[in-house]
């Protein structure tokens, strides 16, 4: 692995794609760690979702080399990430989607990608995802059951640990082995392109969260791996552009979890629990602070 390492360390067959939205602020240090990880500048690209700071990326876009995409519109995270990958290169095999509040270790996109290149079921590889303080983010997990998906709705806010809650919460990145999981967290994931595009790319429908438990989802579906990659680093600083918003963010994140768990469990007999589920996220919403 280590001779593997060293000849892929700067690898020339991926692209980094960041969503910008009024994240100008956030850029300057991203770019400065997405470059150290890629043979050039121009394989990183920053979608912009019609943000009002677009001058400022612009020039730091122009001064480290980087690519931009204006859109004229705000797409939301996955759609954004859709545009920036149907204009890359056909040489780019692999795409790293990343949170711009992110900075990366020097060879952790190599890493992601040599894991990926082990075996062509990998479609996805995740790495561990610091917080600032150098604990680790939740960011590899099993794909949610409606039964959790109620039962945190429930009880979260007035018994924590119940054991719904510990079901939604559990990961594997506190373990430090390369293992299979449902879904790897939307921050920082490195996709194999054939893959992605196979599955049709994130579900435009969701605006903002669940966008990446729905593509593990249906990665895994379609017979692909999702793996978490411990010797992958990354730092993640998060909630800059939604700590302003914090209630009418989690109501964005209950209506995307109770689209995916819909969507996952269809049918009539089970509308009694997706009545629930609704329910259960409404009080929720309306309880916190």
């Amino acid at each position: 692995m280590n001779d593997v390492m060293k000849s892929q360390k700067r690898p020339a067959n991926v692209a980094i794609i960041t969503v910008s939205y009024n994240s100008s602020a956030q850029l300057e240090d991203f770019l400065a760690s997405a470059v150290t990880t890629v043979a050039k500048a121009a394989q990183i690209l920053i979608v912009d979702n019609a943000s009002a700071d677009i001058v400022a990326t612009r020039a730091i876009a122009r001064q480290r080399g980087a690519r931009l995409l204006e859109l004229s519109d705000n797409r939301g995270y996955g759609g954004a990430v859709n545009a920036g990958a149907a204009s890359l290169d056909n040489a780019i095999e692999f795409i790293v989607v990343a949170n711009p509040d992110l900075s990366f270790q020097p060879d952790a996109v190599a890493h992601l990608v040599v894991a990926a290149e082990m075996d062509p079921r990998i479609a996805a590889t995740g790495p561990r995802v610091l917080n600032v303080d150098g604990s680790a983010y939740p960011s590899a997990r099993a794909i949610p059951s409606l039964r959790v998906g109620i039962g945190h709705a429930l009880f979260a806010n007035v018994w924590p640990n119940n054991p719904w809650t510990r079901a939604y919460h559990s990961d594997v990145t506190t373990r430090g082995e390369q293992s299979a999981v449902g879904w790897l967290s939307g921050s920082c994931m490195c996709v194999r392109r054939r893959a992605f595009e196979a599955v049709g790319g994130f579900d435009e429908g969701y605006f903002m969260y669940f966008e990446d438990v729905d593509l593990g989802y249906r990665l895994g579906k379609h017979g692909f791996l999702n793996v978490f990659v411990p010797t992958a680093e990354v730092t993640h600083i998060g909630g800059v552009s939604t700590a302003a918003h914090s209630k009418r963010m989690l109501r964005v994140h209950h209506d995307s979890a109770y689209r995916f768990l819909a969507k996952k469990y269809t049918g009539p007999l089970l509308a009694p629990l997706r009545w629930i589920l609704r329910l259960a996220l409404t009080v929720r919403v309306t309880l916190s602070r």
